[in-house]
């Protein structure tokens, strides 16, 4: 899965990396090294924060449910980064 980002210089020289197809979701550090290191985190904590509220709103308006689902996020391709 590929996420477009934008990367801009602060005020203070610091980098932050945003992406806009996940809307809250950045990331920054002192260096680009720095800010690139934080991508993963960045983007693995806004989609299981995603995740879990996508879970909690379906089960309370689905409050029977009769067949077993799941919900799952392959991070193999993230993995590969960290």
């Amino acid at each position: 899965m590929k996420f477009k980002n934008i990367c801009e210089i602060d005020e203070e020289g610091r980098y932050i990396i945003e992406f806009p197809d996940l809307p809250g979701c950045l990331t920054e550090g002192e260096t680009l090294e720095e800010a690139l290191n934080n991508i993963n985190e960045a983007i693995l904590g806004c989609l299981n924060s995603r995740l879990k509220d996508a879970k909690e709103n379906f089960l309370k308006k689905n409050v029977s449910i009769q067949n077993k689902f799941s919900i799952s996020l392959d991070t193999n391709l993230v993995a590969e980064y960290a």
